[in-house]
């Protein structure tokens, strides 16, 4: 798919459609039995950033879209839990901020746009919570719904590799290296490929193959390559938080004896990791250490390491002690930037606008999307991916908001009982005369 992207990119939203059409089919016909929902909406999850930049998406939203529309008809044919109260609870509290908006925004500015793009992945994490919530899930399964997520990050991977193979004969810019994200934002690239390197990570502990575990350590290398040189921190320093968070539980769940087969493979990665920094140092001239420990190309401190997001932040939170009761409304908040700073800009941090657009409803659904999967948590500590999950949503939704469904599709899969599909051991006793 990389290859043929590359050679002809007009054909993106023919491949889509196609994709598309498959999933739909998949889903009617064996009537959900099996999760094709989630895997369809997982592969879309991981693809929407490839068919942004590609041009194949329709709308800028259409991965949300499908997100949704996927496990909306998932379940219609498996129902929910009857235990998704809360997230039906948080879906509702969005409904205020539309009515809000209506009254607030001006008339120069288009509605329907402001509230598909703010609203648009907030409604898709509260779909994926609540076709996941209790739902069991077979390990086998649910390492099919990894492997969906990552297959079209991999073929994203190799399309840059064709459109910037060197990143020697081209200028790099510390600020996001359009370079070697080919043309498009940085910020995004670096989440799904910081996402991948995780991922990629992961299966090194889980799959007990040692060609598998070899194809994975190259591949983690070039995925991690390409998420270094895009120049954008957040997506780095996210994958490495939550391979930090796998660990941590994979290492509680396991005994002393299989602790000990672990510490190899953890070494190993970490002679990786210093491998692909190291590489990546040489390629970028030195330039990828001034980010990282944010200088500017001649050497000097930067002042704001957070390029700007304390500012919007700021800005936010101000609108919510202003209009504590109602927010501002749902689309609101780049008005309200221009109005203030003097700048019309789209927000960072999903947190932030949820108070400021949304008010102490907003404050509520925060309460809700934090707490429900700490307790779930403490009932059913079978997900060995559930604190790097949560880690990934709420990190990626404090630097890049909701931009992608991504952020969203994971919190959801944090909410899935996983059961063991290994059978217990029949023990009979033996006859005697």
């Amino acid at each position: 798919m990389a290859i043929l992207l590359y050679v002809y990119e007009p054909i993106a939203p023919l491949l889509l459609f196609g994709i598309l059409a498959y999933f739909s089919f998949l889903i009617l016909t064996r009537e959900n039995k099996n999760n094709e929902a989630l895997l369809a909406a997982a592969y879309i999850a991981g693809a929407e950033v490839f068919f942004r930049q590609t041009g194949g998406m329709v709308f800028y939203e259409t991965g949300k879209y499908m997100v949704i529309i996927f496990l909306v008809i998932g379940m219609f044919f498996k129902g929910t839990s009857n235990r998704t109260v809360p997230f039906w609870t948080y879906l509702l509290i969005l409904i205020p901020g539309i009515v809000v908006a209506s009254m607030t925004i001006s008339y120069q500015a288009e509605f329907r746009k402001l509230i598909a793009f703010n609203l648009s992945g907030p409604v898709a994490l509260g779909i994926a919570a609540l076709y996941c919530y209790y739902k069991k899930i077979k390990q086998e399964d649910f390492q099919r719904v990894i492997l969906m997520l990552l297959l079209p990050i991999i073929s994203q991977m190799f399309y840059l590799y064709l459109y910037t193979p060197s990143m020697r004969e081209v200028s790099i810019s510390l600020s996001g290296n359009y370079a070697a994200t080919g043309g498009f934002g940085p910020n995004q690239i670096s989440t799904v490929f910081g996402f991948g390197a995780f991922l990629i990570a992961t299966r090194v502990f889980t799959i007990k193959h040692k060609l598998i575990n070899i194809i994975d350590l190259v591949l983690l290398g070039m995925m991690g390559y390409r998420a270094l040189i895009t120049f954008s921190r957040g997506g780095v320093f996210t994958a490495i938080a939550c391979i930090l968070a796998f660990l941590i539980f994979l290492y509680y769940k396991k005994g002393a004896r299989e602790q000990m087969n672990l510490n190899f493979k953890v070494i190993l990665l970490g002679g990786a990791t210093i491998l692909i920094w190291l590489f990546s140092m040489v390629q970028t001239g030195g330039l990828l250490g001034n980010r990282y420990s944010n200088q500017d190309a001649a050497g000097r401190l930067k002042d704001d390491i957070t390029t700007g997001r304390v500012e919007l932040v700021t800005t936010e939170l101000h609108a919510f002690v202003n209009y504590p009761v109602t927010g501002i409304g749902v689309g609101k908040g780049r008005e309200y930037r221009e109005e203030n700073l003097g700048i019309e800009i789209n927000t960072h941090n999903e947190i932030s606008r949820l108070l400021s657009e949304h008010g102490l409803l907003g404050l509520v659904s925060l309460f809700i999307l934090i707490l429900v999967p700490i307790i779930f948590w403490t009932k059913f500590k079978n997900n060995y991916y559930f604190l790097a999950f949560l880690a990934f949503w709420f990190l990626t939704i404090n630097h890049s908001a909701m931009r992608i469904a991504l952020p969203a599709f994971v919190y959801g899969l944090a909410l899935l009982y996983i059961v063991d599909d290994k059978k217990p051991p029949v023990h009979r006793k033996r006859l005697t005369d």
